[in-house]
């Protein structure tokens, strides 16, 4: 089989970059290890930077989006028992940001590639990409017990952090940047009403935590935990009356609460590898970094490496010039590091570390402090929430 574009992943990244080139005439393969199922059983983030849900519009996936998701103008950061609102929409230039769950994202970019007689393989076992430098580059894969090649101009690694494709670039042009926190999140899906129309991150002496949303019949919680507790240590009446604890006293007398759907501990990471092309492969989304889920970082970033390369293509095929394909790397990675620059600085403000000094707790305290005293300090606050322009 022969190809222009191979495709391996197909989260929302992967999906997203097959449709978006479908679009436009070019052919593309997408290979998925995991069965369609299990890839929309997974439970990720779900606020979506104002130039992401305008991907989603032009990859023409956006109704059921804009009809159910739902746009946010602001969020509130509580901290030493009160609640202070960021007004996104009036320090970003009037921008926003759409809470939209990424399961249902994925589930509609799934339905327009079958729509579009779009063609993704699932359950493919054994990927291996070959030749990367060579003009003739292809990918191999086995489905059940038969043995594929799929001959292709250019191998696009949207495969995740565990993926082949990083793995695939020798490891003395390869360079890795990893920051571990010593924390994770603890997190819960529940069919209750949210505490709140926006979001609440809430910075507390017990440990952060965060009042999210998917929709206004469920909500998304988070506790900050140590790494080593582990999910069967945390009852639903544990985690609920934990919760209540970290919020301030008039947000926890109105939550409500219930049997949780999903529970899951996420330990948080850093992550970046270096350079995201080699020769015919290029690297997206959690295959070439990580941020911890603090800003709402991962998937909006994973975007802007898919817009970069979805331009990049189009400039290929359609007008024979191959200069965004060789800056590639380079712009993505600008963006990149922006992203992780954010998310350390916001993760580091509200989360409690082990055995801080008092000097460096005093100035998290002076930081928070100066935020909501000065518009300079919202408005860059904001502008990265909503999203750094492509």
């Amino acid at each position: 089989m022969k190809t222009q574009v191979c495709i391996i992943g197909g989260g929302p990244s992967g999906l997203m970059l097959s449709q978006l080139l479908h679009l436009k005439g070019i052919e593309t393969v997408v290979l998925e290890r995991q069965s369609r199922d299990y890839v929309l059983s997974r439970i990720r983030a779900g606020v979506l930077e104002h130039g992401f849900a305008k991907l989603m519009r032009e990859a023409q996936c956006g109704e059921r989006m804009d009809r159910e998701g739902e746009i946010h103008d602001g969020f509130y950061l509580a901290h030493d028992g009160k609640m202070d609102r960021l007004d996104l929409h009036k320090y970003s230039g009037g921008n926003s940001v759409m809470v939209y769950g990424q399961t249902e994202l994925t589930r509609d970019l799934y339905e327009a590639r079958d729509r579009m007689k779009g063609v993704v393989i699932h359950n493919a076992q054994d990927v291996q990409p070959h030749e990367l430098k060579s003009a003739k580059s292809y990918v191999t894969y086995r489905v059940g017990h038969e043995d594929h090649r799929l001959d292709c101009d250019f191998i696009i690694g949207a495969d995740g952090f565990h993926g082949v494709s990083r793995k695939s670039i020798p490891a003395d042009v390869l360079k890795e940047y990893e920051k571990v926190y010593p924390f994770g999140w603890l997190g819960v899906l529940s069919r209750t009403k949210p505490v709140s129309p926006e979001l609440i991150y809430a910075k507390h002496e017990r440990g952060f935590a965060l009042c999210s949303l998917r929709s206004q019949i469920l909500s998304r919680y988070y506790i900050q935990v140590p790494l080593s507790d582990k999910v069967e240590d945390w009852s639903d009446d544990a985690f609920w009356d934990e919760l209540k604890r970290r919020l301030p006293a008039e947000v926890a007398a109105q939550l409500i609460t219930g049997p949780t759907i999903e529970k899951s501990i996420a330990p948080l990471r850093s992550f970046v590898a270096e350079p995201m092309r080699y020769g015919n492969l290029f690297l997206a989304g959690d295959a070439a970094h990580i941020v911890p889920p603090t800003g709402a970082r991962g998937l909006n970033t994973a975007g802007s490496d898919i817009h970069y390369l979805y331009q990049a293509m189009l400039d290929h095929y359609q007008k024979g010039d191959s200069t965004g394909l060789d800056h590639y790397s380079e712009k993505a990675l600008a963006r990149v590091w922006k992203a992780q620059r954010f998310s350390w600085w916001l993760t580091t403000l509200l989360h409690n570390f082990p055995d801080t000094p008092e000097y460096d707790q005093k100035l998290k305290e002076v930081d928070l402090a100066y935020l909501f005293s000065s518009d300079a300090a919202q408005r860059s606050l904001a502008e990265n929430y909503v999203g750094l322009p492509y």
